[in-house]
């Protein structure tokens, strides 16, 4: 793992598969090099499991006050202002400075929770209800709570701050861009830890149960850290080299949510709705086909340790703060699996292939086996780990050059105004 220099991460951008074409200003970096700690963060303090797959959930906030050792005894009208203003909301991660990226591997050299051995022991399992399974194929969303214990979510919690504070170079556009704080695709292919999480937790076996499959690889991922400017109504078109139907969308949650803001939002049923096209993100849900759907709303506030499971078509939103400033934290690792029997899709010449930019070999058609697309379940394989150990999975600059020429044109150009909808706090 290196420091990029300053000349070079500017390069960087031109390569930078995530968002670097969807910004519409110039990135903007703070003077500072250093990132905040992990000041006011929410803990857990107990978990109780429950016969319903449930988990109670304690947290603890530390808070200050500030009061006044005097009052004088006479005030001007302007002191009163200044005494009523109310203290400014800063942000808990600060944006790093250009040369603060990285390239390579990263390592956060975390030992596993349950003395789990790396590499050695097979995946934990944890298994969910009939109904659980019903409610997603009905509803094409469910909230499984606890599926994490607190080990896990403080092994997710040291390995997202980890890469926070040594952020890496494919993060560069989707942070500079300021729509999360932080933000990183395919996280598994560069840190470790992530990588360790999949193929040692119960991750697989709780996504193989929903999906009734005896398969599970991950498609794609994304590590995301307070989203600033929330998304408005969307589906989700980037889920990797596959179709709709052979994927799951999966969130496991770090934080608690906060009350206001933050909970995803979902239309129940919506999965099934025949009037949103495949390339399409933002989603007017007043629009003709979509009546049966736009009431039915349900909210998740997540807990730590918590699983959101989707179907990819399922039309969703979630909300940030209204001024853009997260002063907690809501940290959360996502993406798309795929299941037994998915086949490849080459989705060049569209936004999709944003998700798909390594030089894995495949073609149209080939089944969706291969180390960039790694299996979790039943139990991940030793040879495709190695290959990524090895640094021989990642993006190439060839296929980022060759894929994203064919998002030029008209319609790629109706595709990301699509995109540019969704941005939005409301």
């Amino acid at each position: 793992m290196v420091k990029i220099s300053t000349l070079a991460a500017f390069l960087a951008t031109c390569a930078s598969p995530t968002l670097a074409f969807i910004q519409n200003a110039p990135p903007t970096f703070s003077s500072s090099s250093s990132f905040s700690t992990r000041s006011g963060m929410t803990s857990l303090s107990q978990s109780t499991r429950t016969a319903d797959d449930t988990v109670t959930s304690t947290t603890t906030a530390s808070s200050t006050s500030a009061t006044n050792a005097a009052t004088p005894a006479t005030t001007t009208p302007s002191t009163t202002a200044n005494t009523m203003k109310s203290p400014k909301r800063e942000k808990v991660i600060r944006e790093p400075a250009l040369w603060e990226y990285n390239f390579g591997l990263q390592d956060p050299q975390l030992p596993l929770p349950h003395g789990i051995q790396e590499r050695i022991s097979t995946p934990e399992k944890y298994f969910i209800t009939e109904e659980q399974i019903q409610t997603l194929e009905r509803d094409g969303v469910v909230h499984i709570k606890g599926v994490f214990d607190e080990e896990w979510v403080d092994y997710l919690r040291k390995a997202t701050m980890y890469q926070v504070n040594e952020p890496h170079f494919w993060a560069f556009a989707g942070t500079a861009s300021k729509l999360y704080d932080y933000i990183q695709r395919n996280i598994w292919q560069t840190n470790k830890a992530f990588a360790n999480f999949y193929y040692h937790s119960a991750m697989g076996h709780v996504l193989a149960q929903c999906g009734r499959t005896d398969e599970i690889r991950v498609s794609t991922d994304l590590l995301m850290v307070n989203p600033n400017k929330g998304f408005k109504w969307h589906q989700d078109n980037q889920n990797g080299p596959i179709t709709w139907e052979e994927g799951l969308r999966f969130w496991i949650t770090m934080d608690e949510t906060p009350a206001d803001y933050g909970a995803p939002v979902y239309l129940k049923g919506s999965h099934f709705n025949t009037v949103v096209g495949e390339q399409a993100v933002f989603v007017d849900i007043e629009q003709e086909g979509l009546e049966a759907y736009k009431d039915q709303v349900a909210e998740f506030r997540t807990m730590p340790g918590d699983m959101l499971i989707w179907h990819p078509r399922t039309i969703h939103k979630v909300d940030g703060p209204e001024d853009g400033v997260w002063t907690t934290y809501r940290r959360v690792l996502g993406g798309t699996v795929a299941k037994a029997g998915t086949t490849y899709h080459d989705k060049t010449g569209s936004g999709g292939v944003l998700s798909d930019l390594g030089r894995h070999g495949l073609v149209e058609g080939d089944k969706l086996q291969s180390p960039f697309f790694p299996i979790v379940y039943p139990q991940f394989d030793k040879s495709e780990a190695d290959d990524r150990d090895a640094g021989r999975v990642g993006r190439s600059p060839r296929d980022i050059v060759s894929k994203i020429g064919g998002l030029a044109g008209k319609a790629s150009g109706d595709k990301f105004l699509s995109f540019f909808k969704v941005l939005g706090s409301r």
